[in-house]
């Protein structure tokens, strides 16, 4: 089971992820570009941005993973906190930072 606060130490093991607001709820961003976002105004899920070919196959696995007719066409998965594997939404949340940090901080990142 994760949390919030959870979802927090993984996002800020990643650089230049800061603490925010999207929609007046708890988020997380990278250099003010959102990668994942706590609905506490509805189902208390978790969003996190990925790529449209993984929320199909998260989506087809089931589990801990949902969306709502609002994200669909959009790249973002919803994940139920109270099942999610905490590896499994460590990496989820690596690839959303990837997907949404410059190029210039990825190249530092990935420098050996």
């Amino acid at each position: 089971m994760a949390t919030w606060a959870d979802v927090v130490d993984i996002g800020r093991s990643l650089p230049a992820v800061e603490e925010s607001t999207s929609y007046r709820t708890p988020a997380l961003k990278v250099a003010g570009k959102l990668i994942a976002r706590h609905r506490t105004e509805s189902d208390g899920g978790l969003m996190v941005v990925c790529g449209l070919d993984e929320k199909a196959a998260l989506l087809e696995a089931g589990g801990a993973f949902y969306t709502t007719p609002h994200y669909d066409g959009y790249g973002a998965i919803l994940i139920r906190l109270d099942d999610v594997d905490p590896a499994q939404l460590t990496e989820l949340l690596q690839d959303a930072w990837r997907i949404k940090a410059s190029t210039q901080l990825r190249k530092q990142v990935d420098r050996p």
